[in-house]
């Protein structure tokens, strides 16, 4: 089946991250529409307006169907500017802005960058701090370091322990380890030992083993470590690991890393700032 071809702009005077996930949550709401979609980050001067307005403006002068533009700017002449072209325009600040003025009774800064800039270096160095602590704790390295994690992921290798502890540091400042479990580990029903002070903070990260052999393959093609079975093996051992000890579990088959991550908070109830 053919899907429908639609052209999406996200047109921001910063990174453009707040309209780029309202506008991926909005759109695939239409899965019988595939969207190609064009980032224009930094339009903050007028030669980079005029040259996303032409970009814009190009698609459907050259036959295509009118694209979607998700924008979010401060600049009240640019937003208008922006509104002209020829598309369906969405503008993310002002569809909320002047809802939430009325109701604190105050108008908006209308500064560029709060969103996702340094405006609070605190918060800032929070997130850096954390993403630190995740490299220099990946993969079982520096276990010393375990008693300043707020969690320790468990799980088999590439069943999503890396990025789920990254996120979490960069959008929540958490301090996230992780420990990968190898054959040596499943020798008997005990912890193994390096965590066992540790077993509040746990957290195992179970998959799919058929979801599994196909993240194994793409990486080492052929080879045991990639083989169906073994990948069954090491996945139910590392499951009856987790129900022994009474672990909170998630399963990170075929969802997104902000669907692990918020499973895990909704989970364990850990709760730091948003840091955006």
């Amino acid at each position: 089946m053919n899907l429908e071809q639609r052209s999406v702009f996200i047109v921001s005077d910063r990174t453009g991250l707040t309209a780029e996930e309202l506008a991926r949550s909005l759109l695939t709401q239409f899965p019988q529409v595939h969207f190609h979609t064009t980032v224009l980050p930094f339009v903050d001067t007028d030669d980079r307006l005029d040259d996303a307005i032409s970009q814009i403006n190009a698609v459907q002068a050259g036959g295509g169907l009118r694209p979607v533009v998700f924008m979010t700017f401060v600049n009240a002449e640019y937003r208008q500017r922006i509104e002209g072209v020829n598309a369906l325009v969405v503008d993310v600040f002002g569809a909320f802005m002047g809802t939430l003025s009325r109701e604190m009774n105050l108008p908006p800064s209308w500064q560029p960058g709060f969103s996702h800039g340094m405006g609070d270096q605190s918060r800032y160095n929070s997130r850096i701090d954390a993403i630190h602590y995740a490299m220099d704790c990946d993969d079982g390295v520096n276990p010393d370091a375990y008693e300043q994690a707020d969690l320790i992921m468990m799980g088999v290798s590439r069943s999503g322990k890396t990025p789920t502890c990254v996120y979490l540091a960069m959008h929540f400042g958490l301090y996230c380890a992780n420990y990968p479990l190898t054959d040596d580990d499943f020798l008997d029903d005990g912890l193994p030992k390096l965590l066992q002070p540790f077993k509040d903070r746990l957290i195992g990260l179970t998959i799919d083993p058929r979801r599994l052999h196909e993240i194994r393959e793409k990486r080492r093609p052929n080879s045991s470590y990639a083989n169906l079975e073994q990948c069954q093996i090491e996945v139910r051992r590392a499951e009856n690991l987790f129900r022994h000890h009474g672990l909170i579990v998630a399963d990170t088959s075929g969802i997104s890393v902000e669907e692990i991550a918020t499973t895990l908070l909704q989970k364990t109830g850990k709760r730091r700032e948003y840091l955006g």
